[in-house]
């Protein structure tokens, strides 16, 4: 009987290495995985602050054209082109 004891301790004893060895392996991976997903993050905030400034020459662009028209349309007034 004791035998069997000791054969069921050390299958145990195994088990609970091997158990200790896969807690390891997946706090690595999710350690990269955390990693990665903050790699993902910062690049759709970069994304996010690019299309921003995109939009933001977009308006520039848009006064300017307005303004130029304006100008345009007071001298066509007053050359009387219109």
């Amino acid at each position: 009987m004791a035998e069997i004891d000791n054969l069921i301790i050390e299958h145990l004893k195994g088990l609970r290495s091997d158990l200790q060895t896969m807690r390891t392996e997946m706090h690595s991976e999710f350690r990269d995985v955390k990693q990665r997903l903050a790699s993902v993050e910062t690049s759709i905030v970069a994304a996010k602050h690019e299309s921003a400034d995109i939009r933001g020459d977009h308006v520039r662009q848009q006064v300017s054209i307005d303004s130029l028209l304006e100008r345009i349309q007071r001298l066509e007034r007053r050359l009387e082109l219109s």
